[in-house]
Parts: C-alpha cells; sequence; structure tokens
C-alpha cells in the first residue's frame, strides 16, 4: 500500500489552488473547474469542490472548512527560509512560527484559506535528519 494523495473539498477551488501553488511554488493541474491537482515528488494535494461530493454519495459525506484534526505537512529544505518566503502572505493565518519540537523537526504551523492546518517542517535533530534523508528535495 502507498499514501499517494490528500483531498481538501472546498467551496472555492480557484482560491485554493491559487494559495497552494503559492506556498508550494508547484503550478497545479486543474482538470476540470471542480478538480486539481498539485503533484510533489511523494505525493498529490487535490482539490475538489463541494460539487464532486455527489460522485461520493452526496453532501453529507464531507464538509468544507470544517477540519479540527487533521494537519497537511510538507518536508521543506530550511522552514526558516520559507518563512522569511510566506509570512507577508500569511500574515494573520499563521499559528505558530518556526519552533523545534521534542521529536526533532523544526515547524511552521499556519492555516489555508479554508482553515486546514499546515505544517512546514524541516528535520533537526540527528534522529529527524536519518528519519527524512532520503525524502528531502
Amino acid at each position: 500500500m502507498n499514501l499517494v494523495s490528500t483531498r481538501i473539498i472546498t467551496g472555492d477551488v480557484e482560491r485554493l489552488m491559487k494559495f497552494y501553488e503559492k506556498i508550494t511554488e508547484i503550478i497545479a493541474i486543474q482538470y476540470t473547474p471542480d478538480f486539481a491537482e498539485l503533484q510533489t515528488p511523494n505525493a498529490t494535494i487535490a482539490i475538489g469542490s463541494t460539487r464532486t461530493l455527489q460522485l461520493f454519495g452526496g453532501d453529507h459525506v464531507a464538509k468544507p472548512a470544517f477540519n479540527q484534526s487533521t494537519i497537511i505537512e510538507f518536508l521543506v529544505n530550511d522552514v526558516d527560509q520559507e518563512f522569511e518566503r510566506l509570512k507577508d502572505f500569511l500574515s494573520s493565518q499563521i499559528v505558530q512560527e518556526p519552533t523545534v519540537m521534542p521529536w526533532g523537526n523544526k515547524s511552521l504551523l499556519f492555516r489555508d484559506p479554508d482553515e486546514n492546518l499546515v505544517n512546514f517542517f524541516t528535520p533537526v535533530s540527528k534522529e529527524a535528519m536519518e528519519k527524512f534523508k532520503s525524502k528531502m528535495v
């Protein structure tokens, strides 16, 4: 088994797509007005409109902008550099500036336009660097 994608359901595909393009510096592929993907080397962020929920059984399946339990995480080469690049763009959306976590990653936590939590992190401890060495870009 291989996790290949995380899909975010939104009321505004264009807005969320532009946000993720800005923070990742990856150009999205927009297949339809209701569906886009940003492909990283290891996984894909898919963005689907609420209209796509009809294909999965109806509006009750998922609710946009209601996530309160998931953090979308991106491994970055230098979290401090990313913070400097994005701090004006993110401004009030920043939850926590770069901070070293007990498990050895330095993390920047912020919210996307739909209030989903996003974490940019860089391994800084020996153990964390070893764990992620094959995934660094």
